[in-house]
């Protein structure tokens, strides 16, 4: 009974409070961030008995807005696929966080709590072939909206998210060679102690290579600037063209859910996961320790999204042939002699 109950507050905590929570965050924090590198001041209208807390209660007022504003159907669509698609797109972003650990395990009544909700063999695997699906969701909303713009719009998301995850899943193999195994527990672990006693054995330092290539790629495949031709803010296209309310929103946090995965694998795989160094051999208790590292994979979460909202900002977008040209003549045979390398080093290695 101990785990069902432990079980039901992680899938509660970790879903729906920390993912949830923190990409609601993120809307807000863009447009803020956005305002002060544009020199202006961003959202500070909404308020809440007079309080306007820099424009913090602006993420539930679009919420409520959302939900009031009217689900349209373009008249021709396919009703039953124009409603999947956004369902396609934010469900693996949803699942996803299950399979990620979030700290190191809890003492309850005796018995040990891991902090993942499912501890699965195949994590790194598990998590490719998730993210694999929300391809579906953005294809099928353009393809049911009745709209050439949109049907455009889907089409180059397909291309672009295929082509950047066969770089994806390339960086990842020397990250998979170098720890021996996809599970991210065991990544997580292998990641604790120190070289030279002082410098922590985080995976960012014998694969940075590989850790650059896998954050352009993702970074891509998540559709942001200087990636988001599949949007295109500033011209009349994109997948989501006819798809108001709810459903709008849906697709809109999606893309705030993903930017909080890609920054968890990131953690996970290559900073340590929720190790933080040289606290943590200094503590006894585990419960403590399980604090110090939720608080440890946090912060580094927090830092992570902070840089993509950051570069979102700062670079102008690709055309969409430059994309493409960066993924197949450049990223791709890059992330191909990485392979080639890293899998010689650690034969001679081993």
């Amino acid at each position: 009974m101990i785990y069902i109950i432990a079980t039901i507050i992680k899938v509660f905590f970790l879903i729906a409070v920390f993912l949830l929570g923190l990409s609601t965050v993120l809307t807000w924090a863009e447009r803020k961030q956005s305002a002060l590198i544009q020199d202006r001041i961003g959202p500070n209208r909404a308020s809440i008995l007079g309080l306007r807390i820099y424009g913090l209660f602006h993420p539930i007022a679009d919420g409520i807005k959302m939900m009031m504003k009217e689900d349209y159907i373009p008249e021709g669509a396919d009703k039953f696929v124009h409603t999947l698609g956004p369902v396609l797109a934010i469900f693996p972003a949803l699942v996803n966080m299950a399979v990620i650990p979030f700290g190191p395990p809890v003492v309850i009544s005796g018995k040990e709590i891991s902090l993942q909700i499912a501890d699965v063999s195949i994590g790194i695997l598990f998590i490719l072939a998730l993210a694999s699906l929300s391809i579906y969701g953005i294809f099928l909303g353009g393809w049911a909206s009745y709209n050439k713009w949109s049907l455009l719009g889907g089409l180059r998301a397909a291309a672009q998210m295929v082509s950047y995850e066969v770089v994806l899943g390339l960086t990842l193999i020397p990250a998979i060679l170098y720890y021996g195994s996809i599970k991210l527990n065991d990544i997580v672990a292998m990641q604790s102690g120190y070289w030279l006693g002082f410098i922590p054995k985080w995976g960012i330092f014998p694969l940075l290579p590989a850790f650059i290539i896998f954050f352009i790629a993702a970074f891509a495949e998540n559709k942001r600037i200087p990636f988001d031709l599949p949007e295109g803010e500033s011209e009349i296209i994109g997948y989501f063209l006819e798809y108001s309310g709810m459903k709008f929103a849906m697709f809109f946090l999606a893309e705030f859910m993903e930017i909080v995965i890609l920054s968890a694998l990131i953690v996970t795989i290559f900073f340590g996961g929720w190790h933080f160094p040289y606290l943590e051999e200094v503590i006894t208790s585990p419960n403590l320790k399980a604090l110090i590292g939720f608080i440890s994979f946090f912060i580094k979460i927090v830092i992570m999204c902070y840089i993509q909202l950051l570069i979102r900002w700062t670079y102008p977008r690709f055309r969409y042939d430059q994309i493409m040209k960066l993924c197949w003549k450049g990223l791709l045979p890059i992330s191909l002699a990485l392979v080639f390398i890293y899998g010689f080093i650690f034969a001679i290695i081993h």
